[in-house]
């Protein structure tokens, strides 16, 4: 019984978020409610929402888990979250991205790219990777929540899996996008509140800001002891540029997240919500914070958990969580934390996770309801049984992906749920931004360039994935089996480059976009008369 006050906590929590579910339901009368929440939302809650959407339990636990073991140097990442996920996005995307869907009349990321291009073949492909490939990150997210479960409250890993996967399906299913908005106001509210209480705390614990991070300072020498041959050199210090540590923190986490957050389907769609580019401008300030508050505490309390560990059990982190980063965060609150954080913490992060997952499982089942079914079956058109078919399918997927994958990457020590939602990042980065940024500024840019442009990021991004990055390479086995070694350029540098460490990001964006401008130089735009539907006024 001595975690009855926490599961008590925890119902009343989830009856809340159940009852603002009951209301999206309420309100959801159309597929435009179901799809866009009625393009009628309050910028608050379509920041909360953004933001909410935005970071999760793969930010909280994942990342945080990840500044455990390289250091403040992932700071880096809540700087371009900042600058590329909120600034950029919102006032070089978001604005043309609400005109251009309210233009097009469009409710999906995948229908605005078919929509501006004429092309379903641009919206069924861009829905399915949507729906084949979002399950990784959505694992990632439910696998840091579950983890949390496991440590805190003694759960079976695979209980608690099916237990959350199963309530965010419910209230995701019942009430749409406006269900979730109005979810993700509440949860990202809880995860603010939250998060601050755990930096105070940690300082409280370690004897304030300059004793704690002048403790941190001084572990350099142990850092470069145990990690040094990775290029670790302690954990106020980046990497030795070069580094494997270097490459990994630069290429796959700080570039991989900071730039492929402008590509989020998820998120574009947020941008549909409003009714002007007033909300957009209001939110801004909102989003900022937020993503400041959420990303830069994690990161922070992450790298200071050595100084925590080191002082109570004399080691790091990652070896007192077994080096599986992951678990990192979730040990520091069970260890340090008083027992009434773990609660608060707890709903916290089932606020994290849920208001990620619920996105998600709306993504992906819109992607696969709307963007493909639709499309083979017209009659189905503006079906909402389509869509909420499409996210019990979503769910089922993504429960079976967060059950294979630690199976998979945990025995190697992998940071699975930062690095999941990394490769997510970075393959819709070189998919779709390329596409994404033409559609929206160029109006010269051809269906042709599009279409081409985006398979040529992804198939670029998956190979290397398949046969280049070591971390999936070898855990995948297919390159191994097909060629007798764990990636095909295992061990092969040039210079500073080390090739197996190079994320896909740098493979499959770079090719998406020489590919694009080649084929838009080649082929001729569209129809004068489409384009002026597509840019209103202009």
């Amino acid at each position: 019984m001595e975690h009855l006050p926490l599961i008590i906590v925890v119902a009343f929590y989830l009856l809340v978020v159940f009852g603002l579910g009951y209301r999206g339901y309420r309100r959801t009368k159309s597929a435009t409610d179901y799809l866009v929440a009625g393009r009628q939302m309050h910028p608050y809650v379509m920041a909360m929402s953004y933001g909410a959407t935005f970071i999760s339990t793969s930010a909280i636990v994942g990342f945080g888990g990840a500044a455990g073991l390289f250091g403040m140097g992932i700071l880096w990442l809540t700087f371009l979250n900042i600058f590329a996920g909120i600034f950029i996005a919102f006032v070089f995307f978001g604005g043309r991205t609400r005109r251009m869907g309210h233009a097009l009349d469009v409710h999906t990321f995948p229908e605005l790219l078919g929509r501006r291009f004429k092309s379903k073949f641009i919206q069924m492909f861009s829905g399915l990777v949507i729906f084949f490939v979002m399950p990784l990150y959505t694992a990632a997210v439910m696998m840091g929540i579950c983890r949390f479960f496991e440590g805190q409250l003694g759960v079976e890993y695979e209980y608690a899996l099916f237990f959350f996967g199963i309530i965010v399906a419910i209230y995701v299913i019942m009430g749409g996008l406006k269900g979730v908005m109005y979810t993700d106001a509440l949860q990202g509210t809880i995860m603010l509140v939250g998060m601050v209480a755990l930096l105070l705390l940690t300082y409280a614990k370690l004897g304030g800001v300059v004793k704690a991070h002048e403790a941190l300072t001084a572990m350099a020498p142990e850092a470069k002891a145990m990690l040094g041959g990775a290029g670790h050199q302690g954990w106020t210090a980046m990497p030795k540029f070069g580094s494997r540590f270097w490459w990994v923190l630069v290429s796959t986490i700080i570039m991989g997240v900071g730039i492929g957050v402008l590509a989020q389907p998820q998120l574009a769609v947020r941008f549909m919500t409003v009714k002007s580019k007033r909300e957009l401008n209001r939110a801004v300030l909102v989003g900022g914070i937020f993503i400041l508050a959420m990303t830069g505490i994690a990161f922070v309390v992450g790298a200071l958990t050595n100084v925590y560990f080191k002082e109570t059990v004399g080691k790091i982190s990652f070896v007192v969580a077994e080096k599986t980063p992951d678990k990192i965060i979730p040990l520091y609150i069970k260890d340090a934390m008083p027992v009434w954080f773990g609660g608060l913490f707890l709903v916290t992060l089932l606020a994290a996770a849920m208001s990620t997952v619920s996105s998600q499982f709306h993504a992906m089942g819109t992607s696969l309801g709307r963007d493909f079914c639709e499309q083979l079956s017209p009659g189905s058109k503006g079906s909402i049984l389509v869509n909420r078919v499409g996210i019990f399918v979503a769910f089922i997927l993504s429960v079976l992906l967060s059950y294979v994958l630690p199976i998979r990457f945990e025995a190697t020590g992998t940071a699975i749920i930062a690095r999941a939602t990394a490769i997510f990042f970075g393959l819709c980065a070189a998919t779709f931004l390329p596409a994404y940024l033409g559609g929206l500024y160029c109006r010269g840019m051809s269906r042709a360039a599009a279409v081409w442009g985006m398979l040529a990021g992804f198939l670029a991004s998956a190979f290397w994935l398949l046969f280049g990055h070591l971390s999936e390479s070898q855990a995948l086995l297919i390159c191994q089996k097909l060629f007798g070694k764990p990636s095909l350029v295992q061990g092969v540098t040039w210079k500073w480059i080390i090739w197996d460490q190079v994320d896909p990001l740098f493979i499959g964006l770079p090719i998406a976009v020489i590919v694009t401008l080649i084929v838009a130089a080649a082929t001729k735009p569209l129809p004068e008369e489409h384009l002026k539907k597509c840019f209103p006024g202009k």
